[in-house]
This record gives C-alpha cells, structure tokens and sequence, in this order.
C-alpha cells in the first residue's frame, strides 16, 4: 500500500517508522523549515527513530498526497482545519484519510472526523487510529494495544488487517464519536493526574473512576455509547497518559503546579477548553474537565490555583457514584 503520514513530529515519525516495517511504501511530509522536517532531513533520524531507505521524506505536500492511496494524519488538533483548506487543493476522492491524532477543536467542539467531513471528505473514507502507547516503549519492542474506528466497516476492518503486528494488536472500534471524544479528553485528565503529582494527593485512583464516568457521561449526551469511555481510547489509555514520564500532559500539568512552562504540545490544554464548551451546549457536569480548564487558562499563582481546584472538587455537593 502506499502511505503518506502528514506530520513528522513525535507521533508522525513513528507511525512512518511503523509503516514501513509493514511493507508498505511510505512518504513522511513535513512543511520545509519545521525544526522536526529539518532534522530528519539532515539527520535521517530524530530522538525517536531512525528512518530507513525505504521511507520518502519530503516537504511537497501535493506530491505527498497525490501518490498515496492511504492518507495518514498526524499533527496538532487545532491546525487540522487549516491544513484540510491546503490539502483539499488536490484530488482527494479516491483517498482514504487515517487521523492519529486526538483533540477537539475549540470554538466548535468538533470531532477531528467532523472537520474532515466539513472540508469535504466523504465519511466513508475517514478511519482514527487512536489507543495507548508511547514511542520511546514501541521502539524497544514493548507492544501495546490500539484501536481503528470508522463508520466505514469495511474501511476500519481493512485497516486493522493491514496495520496489525506483534508490536501494536488493534481492535475493531465500534462508536466512532465516544472513540474520538474519549481519545481526547484522557489528555485532560492527563494534564489533572499532573497536578496531583505534585499537590502529593493520592487521588489518581478516583481521578480515573470519576474521569471515565464524567466522559461517559458526555458521550452519552452526546448520542455516543457511554461503555465507549471504557475502552481503548479513553480509560485503556489512562496508564500511559496519568503515570507515564512520556506523557506531555502529565508533564505538562506537573510543571504548571510548580510554576514552570512546559514548551512541547500538550493537546489536553485546548481540549478542557473545548469539552467545557460541550459540556455546557449538551447539559452535562463536567467537574474535573472544569478544574483543570481552570488551572490552564486562570490567574494568578498556579499552585495556588491548582490547590483552589481540587479543593473546589471535594466542596460540591454529595451525589450518586453513577448519576
């Protein structure tokens, strides 16, 4: 098959590198004078993977897109619509469009596939590629499980048969909204489990029941499958987002308790911002997803602000395990 990944960051470099281990024919693009492209093109590697001979490294958009069948997205959430305006200039009917990626957009609250779609890509053609793990574990040969959902059936399971290995077991999806939500909220959670970490509260057990149940929820409001919350793409990955040193969010919300700045993408800032919006257009309590919106986009003193949310939290007012 031949792939091109859009994207040659963290996530993007792997996913080349995964690829071509597969025996398909890939094309990594990055846009010329992007600190990521350009080592790689110097270099032929970065901090994650080496790319071999067998992978195209190029910053021509068009060419990218133009000799793939398979279409693979892998940049921040909150570019995606600009960049599908750049890569809806070429023929795209016949493609099909991979998104490993998670985010929602803000001002929106529009699923990646959403947008996707608005720019003119038929749904049949969209799959996400989403799940636990990180690259720095993949490398070494740690293998992990994932999950390709679409509302395409034929498409996802296709994908699932041509992208499984012994290194990442995929699983079918099947509710495409309550996978792309709760791919993206587990970085908000992320980014909470953080700020515990510092704050020295032993809440990262309650913080995954309570997280799970608060994303359920939205989903479900949502015209999702709330057990969606509980899979893969959300609870499944909270190990390597709530626990894991690789994880940007955990990190990102560790060095905003101390009072530092975290200066790599941390996809679960922009998307407290977009779940607060959801939460308030479908009617649904999003108390964990609002604390940490308040600790990313507040003023003052971060710790003060961090220890002033989690104690909001514990001040609300008693209510069902599972309302």
């Amino acid at each position: 098959m031949k792939i091109s990944v859009l994207g040659c960051g963290r996530w993007g470099s792997f996913i080349a590198w995964y690829l071509s281990r597969q025996g398909n024919e890939v094309t990594s693009w990055g846009p010329e004078g992007d600190p990521s492209y350009e080592v790689l093109r110097e270099t032929g590697r970065n901090e994650y993977v080496a790319l071999d001979g067998r992978i195209t490294l190029t910053c021509d958009l068009e060419r990218a897109v133009r000799t793939a069948e398979t279409v693979v997205i892998s940049i921040s959430a909150q570019g995606l619509r600009g960049f599908m305006q750049r890569i809806m200039r070429y023929p795209v009917s016949d493609k099909v469009f991979v998104l490993c990626m998670k985010g929602i957009e803000t001002g929106t609250g529009k699923r990646l596939s959403e947008i996707l779609t608005e720019s003119g890509v038929s749904p049949d053609r969209i799959a996400v590629w989403v799940g636990p793990g990180h690259i720095q574990s993949f490398v070494q040969g740690i293998p992990n499980c994932m999950v390709i959902d679409s509302v395409n059936e034929r498409l996802k399971k296709d994908l699932v048969d041509r992208f499984k290995s012994d290194l990442i077991r995929f699983y079918y999806g099947n509710d495409l909204l309550g996978t792309e939500i709760g791919a993206a909220a587990k970085n908000v959670m992320g980014i909470a489990a953080g700020v515990l970490d510092v704050i020295c509260v032993p809440l990262k057990g309650p913080l995954m029941s309570r997280g799970a149940r608060e994303v359920a929820r939205l989903i479900k409001a949502m015209g999702g499958n709330e057990l969606s919350a509980y899979g893969l793409a959300h609870l499944g990955d909270y190990e390597t987002t709530l626990f894991s040193r690789y994880s940007h969010n955990r990190m990102y919300g560790e060095m905003l308790a101390r009072g530092q700045r975290f200066e790599k993408l941390a996809e679960g800032v922009a998307t407290s911002e977009a779940m607060k919006l959801l939460g308030e257009r479908y009617g649904v309590e999003l108390p964990i997803t609002q604390a940490v919106y308040s600790v990313c986009y507040g003023d003052g003193d971060d710790e003060r602000r961090c220890r002033e949310a989690i104690g909001a939290l514990f001040a609300r007012s008693t209510k069902p395990e599972m309302y």
